[in-house]
């Protein structure tokens, strides 16, 4: 009986292990596209509202959802709060603390550093042109998010359960 309770506690785990690591994969088109959604409205706050750089983060914060939301504040209240940070430090900061909360890699990760390097230091013409090269990115990076998304989430999911099928197995 007990070996029998293990052997299907074994197989739970295993299960969710694998349905969790294949989550992460479906998770990360999602953000992506959530991210190029809060750029879309940042560059709209920037270009057509004419709203100071601060103000458009935290309105992008108020219509983002998390975990991206909290990347846009923790910017703006770096720029707010903190005297002597530049805009770029700021975000830096705030991109690399919120980081691990998201299942988006090191290359979205370098994309969005690189736009804070060129916001607040030009003209809302060039910031919006930054931003659009930034969305242009970040779309080539969800088409491979999607394309792994299709590759491994099944793997993942079929690889749980084998993986704890053999354990039973070895067990008995």
């Amino acid at each position: 009986m007990i070996k029998l309770l293990g052997a299907v506690l074994i197989l739970f785990a295993g299960t969710m292990i694998g349905f969790q690591q294949a989550a992460r994969f479906a998770e990360r088109p999602r953000q992506l596209r959530q991210l190029a959604h809060a750029l879309q409205r940042l560059e709209t706050e920037i270009g057509y509202g004419h709203t100071p750089l601060p103000e458009a983060l935290e309105r992008t914060a108020l219509s983002s959802p998390e975990p991206l939301a909290g990347l846009f504040r923790k910017a703006a209240t770096g720029i707010w709060e903190t005297e002597g940070l530049t805009f770029r430090e700021s975000w830096e900061r705030a991109v690399k603390s919120q980081w691990p909360e998201t299942s988006l890699r090191m290359n979205e990760q370098a994309v969005l550093i690189r736009l804070g390097s060129t916001l607040g230091i030009s003209d809302k013409e060039d910031q919006m042109k930054h931003i659009r090269l930034t969305l242009v990115q970040l779309k080539a990076e969800e088409d491979a998010a999607r394309d792994d998304q299709g590759r491994y989430e099944k793997m993942w999911k079929s690889l749980g359960i084998l993986i704890a099928v053999l354990i039973v197995i070895l067990m008995v």
